[in-house]
């Protein structure tokens, strides 16, 4: 019988650790896949091959995606969460992209640790101001993309201004609403300061109030523009003026295109508002309420249902399973 064989059978050979063996470039492909927050609440917890690219690679974080839920970011610090990938990225990050996450703060630290930052994409984010963004683009004049989508705090012309003067670069801008609501009274708010961007060549403005004076004044001072999607706003009638603006434009989506390639949260517009007695009913579009009376239970229930947190409880078990201790200061 041979040296080390026992009844004919050789010795056990001990499992490989595949995750272990995986070099530099293939772990990195394959956190390339992750959205950011996986990375930083687990991956770098496989092995110390993981931990070491998760960590010291700052190729990984040169462009920062943070999507996400609203009940899990209630869960998480998404700010110090995006602050700690910013940081990693060692002053190389280009693009960041956050959902849920950032306030002014991280707006800050954002234009101090990526001065090479060229796209900037915050959606949700109701934690960052008008003033937010105006100090924080002084300090990335390399932008390119600029997207504020359903930030509820961030509009008018002044802070579009600042923007439209620090950013000369800036090529396109995404400024979306959940909601176009024709009773909202300041249609031109934010016309003046998107003029000012002249070197736009694609535009989003998803349910904005402008009007046909505002969309030609847009026309007019941003002549490279040449992407122009203006679905749900109802405020624009497309006249023979406004045709004639836009024939040079070569790709163009109108208020009532369909929005099944949309990517945001859309809610049912509010296209008009007509008063009628007794005084205290309001009536929108097909629909009247007493707006003296509170609402129903039903409607209770509904905005109930949309922060249930046992709808994502078992999304949030799979982040603190995987949290180190040391990781759960980016728990709230």
């Amino acid at each position: 019988m041979a040296s080390g064989d026992l009844g004919g059978l050789s010795e056990a050979v001990p499992a490989r650790d595949w995750a272990d063996g995986l070099g530099t470039d293939a772990l990195l492909a394959i956190l390339h896949r992750l959205d950011h927050v996986d990375v930083l609440m687990g991956a770098d917890q496989v092995c110390r091959p993981w931990r070491r690219a998760a960590r010291e690679e700052p190729s990984l974080w040169r462009r920062i995606a943070m999507r996400g839920n609203e009940g899990i970011a209630r869960r998480l610090n998404r700010g110090g969460l995006a602050c700690e990938a910013v940081r990693r990225s060692a002053g190389r990050c280009e693009a960041f992209c956050g959902e849920y996450a950032g306030d002014d703060g991280f707006l800050i630290y954002l234009s101090e640790q990526a001065p090479c930052l060229k796209s900037l994409r915050l959606i949700s984010c109701n934690g960052v101001t008008n003033e937010g963004v105006a100090e924080a683009v002084k300090e990335l004049p390399l932008l390119e993309e600029l997207e504020l989508s359903l930030c509820d705090n961030v509009g008018r012309s002044e802070v579009f201004k600042v923007v439209g003067e620090v950013c000369p670069q800036l090529k396109h801008f995404r400024l979306n609403k959940k909601l176009f609501d024709v009773t909202v009274w300041e249609k031109e708010k934010d016309v003046q300061g998107i003029a000012s961007m002249h070197g736009l060549r694609s535009l989003q403005l998803f349910s904005n109030l402008l009007t046909n004076a505002g969309l030609e004044t847009i026309l007019d001072n941003c002549p490279h523009l040449e992407s122009l999607d203006i679905r749900h706003c109802f405020n624009i009638d497309m006249d023979e003026t406004l045709l004639v603006k836009c024939a040079r434009i070569k790709t163009m989506r109108l208020p009532d295109d369909l929005t099944d390639d949309y990517d945001l949260e859309i809610q049912s517009p509010i296209r008009t508002y007509v008063p009628r007695e007794p005084l205290g009913y309001v009536c929108y579009s097909d629909f009247c309420y007493n707006s003296y009376e509170d609402s129903d239970d039903d409607s209770e229930d509904d905005s109930d249902f949309y922060g249930e947190p046992s709808r994502y409880e078992s999304d949030l078990d799979k982040y603190e399973k995987m949290l180190r201790s040391s990781m759960r200061t980016f728990l709230r």
